[in-house]
């Protein structure tokens, strides 16, 4: 089964500890944050002060995801804030062998996430250092888009390289995730489901959850 990842992007900012408590209630194992910064990606979420807010609501995963410039900058801070995965785009980093051996020094696990149109291929020298790979199956910087069907080919790209490399590490796919390519996703190597819209504006998020977390 795969691990449920909601995005409080998606959420009701007004309601965020009903929100948060509905997921310590939920299936979901990790809380998926979407952090923006207006100039990587064309929008602007939360930073610092909600995550370490988020935080002390929860024991479970801090999943957070940096679609921003120069995450290097930033790694102590998200630990600090709270992060348990440090996730960086792979087109935000100039050294990302660099990156993601500083966020393992801080205690974090270390994500990389690759827009639609990065191969995985990319990834091949460095996919030993990567705790889980964050394939957007949607422009990354707003929620409630439409997903891209080539993310199924990509999916099986990327587990055969993990694969190949014999490393440990987590496919993760953020961006169009529903009931009804929940599964597809998963039998093409997924292990973890971003969820955002799907999960927060489902009549009843609780039962939402536990149907993606059924698929396979």
């Amino acid at each position: 089964m795969p691990i449920i990842a909601p995005s409080l992007l998606a959420a009701d900012f007004l309601a965020l500890g009903k929100a948060c408590n509905m997921l310590n209630e939920s299936e979901a194992e990790w809380f998926h944050l979407d952090v923006m910064d207006g100039c990587f990606v064309p929008n602007i979420s939360y930073g610092l002060p909600i995550i370490e807010q988020i935080k002390s609501t929860t024991t479970k995963v801090m999943d957070v995801h940096l679609m921003i410039v120069s995450p290097e900058k930033y790694i102590a801070a998200f630990k600090k804030a709270g992060a348990d995965i440090l996730t960086v785009h792979y087109e935000a980093c100039s050294h990302l062998h660099s990156t993601l051996q500083q966020i393992k020094a801080h205690g974090m696990k270390a994500g990389v996430a690759l827009n639609p149109h990065t191969s995985v291929d990319l990834l091949k020298d460095v996919i030993q250092d990567i705790d889980v790979v964050c394939v957007m199956s949607v422009n990354p910087g707003f929620g409630g888009q439409q997903f891209i069907e080539h993310t199924y080919e990509k999916v099986k790209a990327l587990k055969k390289l993990i694969t190949a490399a014999g490393a440990a590490t987590l496919i993760e796919i953020d961006g169009g995730v529903t009931e009804n390519n929940a599964a597809a996703l998963v039998a093409a190597g997924a292990d973890v489901l971003v969820a955002g819209t799907t999960v927060f504006k489902a009549s009843d998020p609780k039962q939402m959850i536990s149907t993606l977390k059924l698929a396979k």
